[in-house]
């Protein structure tokens, strides 16, 4: 019989196998990356995070847990921990809290920026420092020393906690999880990298089973407006978490990729006999 120890080794999530280093996306903001195998699939999906190195620096997310060592190196050989004066958390998933007690730890002069609900939903696994608090409602700002930063939720989310934020000095906007896309067999910096047709079908997956299955009950007016709303802030770049850069001449696309989601067919989704097919291609041969 195998010890404890070995049975809560075996549920430890896998260090990623492949590092892609920060990139500069726009003056000041780097775009911290992490590589995850797709399973079952030969395809690979980034877990973004950004660092913006302006008067107040600020930390987008903190990444996950699996990516801990390799994440903490890549965030603090951007900026020191003492210099971070904001860490904004875009909702509470895993993979956008995984190092959070890490960096509150490590950045002292850092006050958290999110909504209520995280606090409301999250408190179970962290302990917040409320007089390091700052809310942020969807539309609202805070000032970061050189810039503004706004909270503008994305078109489609999976959290009521979400908020996106917008850089007005760079243009860039930090869209979450909407956009998001995988890669096929290796990293690409851009969606101009991508096949069309595969952005295009990789954007519904994600879609439809990661992030908003709610898609087929959508108003389809109200959707589109708020696309036209949120395109007509004039990002330039779209960071996100899950999704190779889109860069300003694709950025027309991706909002027009985003109208049709509602109207596209749903996506097959992975059942159990594709679990099963999966787990017989672990098997050792006999």
């Amino acid at each position: 019989m195998s010890s404890p120890a070995t049975e809560v080794s075996t549920y430890w999530p896998e260090l990623p196998r492949v590092h892609v280093a920060p990139e500069q996306i726009a003056p000041d903001t780097w775009l911290v990356h992490q590589v995850q195998d797709a399973l079952g699939a030969p395809l690979m999906v980034y877990l973004n995070s950004v660092v913006i190195t302006g008067d107040e620096p600020v930390i987008i997310d903190t990444g996950t847990i699996a990516n801990r060592g390799q994440w903490l190196d890549d965030v603090f050989g951007i900026v020191e921990p003492d210099d971070v004066r904001w860490v904004f958390l875009s909702h509470d998933d895993i993979d956008h809290t995984g190092n959070l007690a890490e960096v509150m730890t490590r950045c002292p002069n850092a006050t958290l920026v999110g909504s209520w609900s995280i606090h409301e939903r999250h408190s179970n696994g962290f302990q917040f420092p409320l007089d390091r608090c700052h809310w942020l409602n969807n539309g609202q700002s805070f000032d970061a020393g050189d810039r503004t930063l706004r909270a503008v939720r994305p078109p489609l989310w999976d959290s009521p906690t979400t908020r996106g934020l917008f850089d007005e000095s760079t243009g860039v906007y930090w869209g979450v999880d909407a956009f998001a896309s995988p890669m096929p067999g290796e990293p690409v910096s851009t969606v101009a990298d991508l096949d069309p047709t595969f952005w295009e079908e990789g954007m519904a997956m994600f879609a439809y089973h990661a992030l908003a299955p709610y898609l087929p009950l959508l108003d389809l007016a109200k959707f589109r407006a708020l696309c036209d709303e949120i395109q007509a802030l004039g990002a330039t770049t779209i960071a996100t978490a899950h999704s190779p850069l889109i860069t300003e001449p694709m950025v027309d696309q991706a909002f027009a990729l985003m109208r049709r989601l509602p109207e596209m067919s749903e996506p097959p989704c992975p059942d159990h006999a594709v679990l099963e097919a999966i787990v017989t291609g672990m098997a050792p041969a006999t």
